[in-house]
Formats: structure tokens, sequence, C-alpha cells
């Protein structure tokens, strides 16, 4: 018979869901007009906890639900130090990967590691998830860093329970404990990555929950979405674009012929902020701070260019990947260990919303609208 087209409707469709609501969640809020460009951790406004708290309160802000007194933070805080060393057995395999491999790739089939360890995962209930996320949290650190060891051929370094976690992080990746420049920096961008509401790479591990596979199955689909350039891997693609700039004064030019040549500049522009990031301000105070500090501000002036040249073409402002690149490149991290850094501090939010979707569980599963062949005759080959 012949193959005649279905008669279709146009489909309305909201491609890559924009503007839909799917569901609620007490976790954080984007508040983005006019007047306010807000993101609030459970109530808290995320500059505030940034200048105000470290990073472990957070954490125990996101997973349990409030701010931490004394002794809630350092029982919080003896738990995940007591978990830091990962499996001895884990070490040779992170050590096997070539020296080209991503270390988002390495990251991602440790946490499958780290799952295939546990028995029944299939059935971790509430408490057993609470568990394995302060697990993940003391660990994703030391297969990060044991993976920056690894690729720099150098032997990998115990975790310190002695130390916090963003000094501890510094000494399995370098051996010592920086300045108090380079250690704020770093903590203030673990607070702003901890946590962003339905973004990608969150909604891809509650789709995963959804199905009630683990939570080591939902944040290993995590990472794997946040590996892209269009979401977690902007920030690597932000640095390598300031090298290839390279002067301040070929700054302006170099956007004028990327926007000429419709070419995408990283780290501007955001699916819900529309009026500009509210985590970036406080990174860049942060991470110029560092600069300064280090007598290298270079990476800032090409970027203070850069964001000038994109405000006044396109009324476009750079969001929280765009400072935190020139900040880990003056920390000493490779580039693409960047994006591996966002997982160390997003690994909060997922679980929170891995075990709040495990709460008011339905299954996630839209519909599409077919728009291919109408019916046809499968003819045998014989006779096509």
């Amino acid at each position: 018979m012949a193959n005649e087209a279905r008669p279709t409707t146009e489909p309305t469709v909201q491609k890559g869901l924009e503007g839909v609501v799917v569901d609620v969640t007490a976790i954080s809020e984007v508040v983005s007009n006019q007047t306010t460009s807000s993101l609030l951790y459970r109530g808290c406004p995320a500059q505030e906890l940034a200048e105000r708290c470290r990073f472990e309160e957070v954490a125990h802000l996101l997973l349990e639900g409030d701010l931490p007194n004394k002794a809630q933070l350092d029982a919080f805080s003896q738990q995940e130090r007591r978990q830091r060393a990962i499996p001895q057995a884990l070490l040779p395999l992170i050590k096997s990967f070539p020296k080209h491999a991503h270390p988002m790739d390495v990251v991602r089939t440790g946490v499958s590691y780290l799952g295939a360890q546990v028995a029944n995962t299939l059935h971790l209930d509430l408490a057993a998830t609470r568990a394995a996320s302060v697990q993940l949290l003391a660990q994703i650190p030391s297969i990060v860093a044991a993976t920056f060891r690894s690729r720099h051929d150098k032997d990998f370094i115990a975790p310190d329970p002695k130390l916090g976690f963003s000094e501890n992080f510094f000494h399995m990746c370098f051996g010592k404990v920086p300045d108090a420049e380079t250690l704020k920096a770093f903590d203030v961008s673990m607070v702003l990555y901890a946590e962003h509401s339905f973004n990608a790479s969150t909604f891809t591990a509650r789709c995963v929950t959804s199905t009630t596979a683990d939570v080591y199955s939902a944040i290993t689909a995590g990472i794997a979405a946040l590996k892209g350039p269009l979401h977690g891997g902007a920030n690597e693609e932000v640095m390598y674009m300031l090298k290839e700039i390279a002067d301040p004064r070929q700054a302006r030019q170099w956007v004028n012929d990327a926007l000429a040549q419709k070419k995408k500049i990283m780290g501007f522009g955001h699916r819900v902020y529309k009026f500009g990031d509210s985590r970036a301000p406080t990174m860049q105070k942060y991470g110029l701070a560092l600069a300064r500090k280090k007598g290298e501000t270079k990476w800032h002036d090409i970027a203070g260019e850069v964001e000038r040249a994109m405000i006044e073409a396109k009324k476009i402002y750079p969001n929280l990947d765009y400072p935190s690149a020139p900040a880990y490149f003056l920390m000493g991290f490779d580039i693409d260990l960047f994006t591996p850094l966002f997982v160390m501090a997003r690994i909060t939010g997922w679980c929170a919303h891995v075990m709040e979707q495990m709460q008011a569980n339905r299954i996630i599963r839209p519909l599409s609208q077919y728009v291919g062949p109408g019916p046809r005759e499968v003819v045998p080959i014989d006779r096509r």
C-alpha cells in the first residue's frame, strides 16, 4: 500500500519542558524577575549561606532540612569524615583509565563501583538512602582527588579525618592545605553549586528514582547529565575560551567575531535567570580576591572585558560557571576537572531530591505526540 503521511495537527510541545511545572519541591527555589534574582536553599538565600556558612553546614541543610547547631554539625561532620576512604580495589581501577579519559567518566564509573559493593540495592529504604547520601558526599571527593593524582602519575594521598571538607580535598590533591583565600573561594563555590532546583541532572536523578532504582543509579545518571557542556561542562568551556582569547585587549574583538559567526559564548545566559544569575556576583567576589592574593588577575581581566561586551551587545549576563572557571584554574586544577568539582557539591542537592522523590513517588512518564508515517504494510524482504 502507498506510504501516505498521517494527517496531524500541530502538537503542543514545550521543547525542553520549558515553563512546565512537573512537581513540587521543598528543597530550593529560584526567584527571577525584573526586581529580584535569588536562589533559596530551604528558604535560606544561597548568597548568604556562601558568605556565612561552611559547605558542611549547607550539606546538612539540604540533606536534613535545616541548618545545624554545633552538636548537630559535629555529628554530621564526623559521619562524613569517617567514610572518606574509598575501597582499596577502586584505586587500581582509577589508575587503569587512560590519561585522556575525561574525569567525569572516571567519577561516574567510581560511583557505579560504590553501588556495586552494596547488597540488595533495589530495596534501599529512606534511612539507607540517607546514609548512602553521606557516604557519597564523603567518597566522591576521594574519587576525584585520586583521579587527579593518577593522571599526573602521582601516588594517592589518603584522606585526613582531622581536616574539614575543603581542606581535606586540597590535601588529597596537592598534599597541602592552601591559604585562606583559596579555601574560602573553593568553599563558596561548593555552596553555590550545591543545589539548583529541577535542572537537567537533578531531573534525571529524579526520573531514575521514580522507577524505584537505587540512589547510586540515580547519581550515576545525574553525573552523566552534568557532563554536557550545556550543563555542568560549561565551566570547562569558559576556561578554554579565556585561554583562547589570551589577552584582555583582544576580548572585545573576539566577542564581536563570535557573535557575527553566531557562536555560543559559554558561561552566559540561563534558562531560569533572565536578569542575571544571583550566584555569580558572590563567586566573582571571592574569585577576584583569590586572583589578587596570587597576583594573577589576567583571567579575570579577560573575563571582565568579555562580560562587558556581552552585556552591551546582547544584554546577556554571566551565570555561575563564568566566575568559577578562572577561580578553579588559579587553584591549580586541570580544566577538565572543573565539572567533577561541581559533582562534589551537587551530590547534596541530588541526594536531597532523590529522598524527596522517594517520599511521594510516581513514575515520571511524559507523553509524546507521534508525527511519523501513518499505518503501512510490512512487506517481506523478497518483495521489496
